[in-house]
């Protein structure tokens, strides 16, 4: 891109006035999206479904995950998704990229929870896959995204990693308990953040609720919804604002009208 130059200037002049902006592309994605189905995330949320049930934390990511698809690709129709679960360690869902909202929905309703704990997760694997698909993904001038959906409040993860293979982009969302004797997510959120940091290509979120409220759970998922490419650093994000009711205006001072009495 260049600026017009003043009235009289040569299109090619090396003045100040002047300056270039080299083009940059921005690559159609691959999202993975990673679902911890430990016995967590069968903890319930704060709102319940039209039989009057609690969603538990899993059906709640299953609509979200949704969401995000359809919004994803009302932007850009060229995205492809696909998924994976995290047990112990993470393991494909569905190997297939994909771009079509139809096939999502079986995957998605065919993920059930764990009846019993996996205890600590290793994110290791998950990062294998990532990477190998990450490959495929620059073969077809495409980049890679994750999206893991955790759960877990009691045990930090852990992972082997070297910091030098950055082939794709991590985002988080934390779905987590209170602190109590038996949780630590703050030492689970320090975790996540340091894989993030280690593992990510470009700027990667993490963004977490303790409320159990699915509009949080919505409102963060619309955050992500922001290319790698084409993002700011998540701690100069200053949205969604707050919606503050705004007072009624103040009704005008009247004002005191004053007649003249003619002179007899």
């Amino acid at each position: 891109m260049m600026r017009e130059g003043k009235e009289g200037e040569s299109p090619n002049s090396t003045t100040s006035s002047s300056y270039t902006l080299q083009p940059i592309r921005f690559f159609n994605e691959d999202i993975l999206f990673c679902i911890d189905v430990d016995f967590e995330s069968q903890t319930e949320m704060k709102v319940s479904g039209p039989n009057g049930r609690p969603f538990t934390r899993l059906e709640s990511i299953k609509q979200a995950i949704l969401l995000f698809i359809n919004a994803k690709l009302a932007i850009n129709p060229d995205h492809r998704f696909a998924f994976a679960c995290l047990g112990q360690s993470a393991s494909l869902h569905r190997k297939e990229f994909s771009n079509k909202v139809e096939s999502a929905i079986p995957v998605l309703r065919a993920i059930t929870a764990s009846s019993s704990s996996y205890g600590q997760a290793d994110l290791t694997q998950l990062f294998r896959l990532a990477a190998h698909e990450a490959k495929k993904s620059r073969g077809q001038s495409r980049i890679l995204r994750v999206i893991l959906m955790y759960c877990r409040s009691s045990v930090p993860p852990s992972y082997h990693w070297s910091g030098n293979q950055k082939l794709f982009t991590l985002d988080v969302m934390y779905l987590h308990s209170k602190p109590s004797p038996g949780n630590c997510p703050q030492k689970v959120y320090d975790a996540l953040v340091d894989a993030l940091e280690n593992v990510s290509e470009y700027e990667g979120y993490i963004l977490e609720s303790g409320q159990g409220l699915t509009r949080l759970l919505f409102r963060d998922m619309c955050l992500l919804l922001s290319h790698p490419q084409q993002r700011c650093l998540q701690d100069e994000i200053d949205f969604p604002k707050s919606l503050a009711r705004k007072p009624p205006p103040a009704d005008p001072t009247p004002i005191e009208e004053n007649f003249s009495t003619p002179s007899q």
